[in-house]
């Protein structure tokens, strides 16, 4: 990872834009919307440090003198500096962003490469869905309930899960927000212990050759048990917060036992389980998924 991507809250927040033309313009348009304070400036006011008091984030466009000058003053402001098109100069690289109120995405590049990243926002932005800002706003209203009802992280995250894939998000994302709050506190009150799973994926590699379903196994993992050979972009799919064992520690006892704690456990293998481990785990009620690669591959 080149660069760590950040998301910064913008409420209450100073954003400053340094410079006339375009691109200063595309800068702008980029805070639509958005609860920060947009400040402009132009000339020789770009060049005064108390200009920048306070702000974030200031983004800086103009000649060679102009950016020397404006960088300079909101540096010693304390901001971070964005000079449009020299990311040599930059503290943060401006992202191509998918915007759906709540729930923002970004592609970077580093500033190496800013129409690709372009490219592939569009293709991420086909596949979030426009409601999906709602569903979190829905979530962020009842979050303190729902830290409230499951305190252990892992049921969380299952409870969290289900109503993602349940008629309260479907209520949100229709626009439906006082129905989506109704069915949400009733899924709440409802309760129910999460529900655990094994699931085994092929892990030879590469990574585009995994069908969706596994791919979205490895993103929601609890737990990943890998073996040593396992190909890295495969891994690269999994969730970087998920905890980690090593082949050894996956005896059909212990994985037993994360499943019936509730845990979404991904087993990565490079050659087919063999039967007496799938015998072994029948045994302990512990039922199976195998993914393997996308077919026709």
């Amino acid at each position: 990872m080149d660069a760590f991507p950040a998301f910064f809250p913008l409420q209450g927040r100073r954003i400053v834009i340094a410079g006339t033309g375009e691109a200063a313009e595309a800068k702008a348009r980029l805070f639509e919307g958005s609860p920060a304070q947009i400040v402009r400036l132009e000339g020789s006011q770009s060049f005064l440090v108390g200009a920048y008091s306070g702000a974030l984030l200031a983004f800086v466009s103009g000649d060679d003198l102009f950016i020397q000058a404006a960088a300079g003053a909101a540096r010693a402001a304390g901001c971070l500096v964005n000079v449009v098109d020299r990311p040599e100069l930059c503290d943060f690289n401006t992202p191509a962003v998918i915007d759906r109120g709540a729930v923002v995405a970004a592609v970077g590049t580093a500033g190496a490469a800013p129409m690709l990243a372009s490219l592939l926002r569009n293709d991420i932005e086909a596949r979030v869905p426009p409601g999906a800002g709602r569903v979190a706003v829905l979530l962020k209203q009842l979050q303190g309930e729902v830290r409230a009802a499951y305190p252990d992280l892992v049921a969380r995250r299952a409870f969290l899960r289900s109503v993602l894939s349940g008629e309260a998000a479907e209520a949100a994302m229709a626009g439906d927000m006082p129905r989506a709050e109704a069915l949400l506190r009733a899924q709440l009150e409802r309760g129910g212990e999460p529900i655990g799973r094994l699931t085994f994926v092929a892990g030879r590699g590469p990574g585009d050759l995994l069908t969706l379903r596994a791919s979205r196994a490895l993103a929601e993992a609890d737990v990943i048990c890998a073996d040593a050979d396992v190909d890295p972009s495969v891994m690269a799919l999994a969730r970087r917060d998920a905890g980690r064992l090593a082949p050894e520690q996956c005896d059909p006892k212990s994985l037993a036992a994360l499943v019936r704690a509730g845990r979404q456990v991904v087993r990565i293998i490079t050659r087919a389980p063999d039967v007496s481990t799938l015998r072994a785990l029948a045994a302990e009620d512990v039922m199976v998924e195998v993914m393997l690669a996308a077919p026709g591959t």
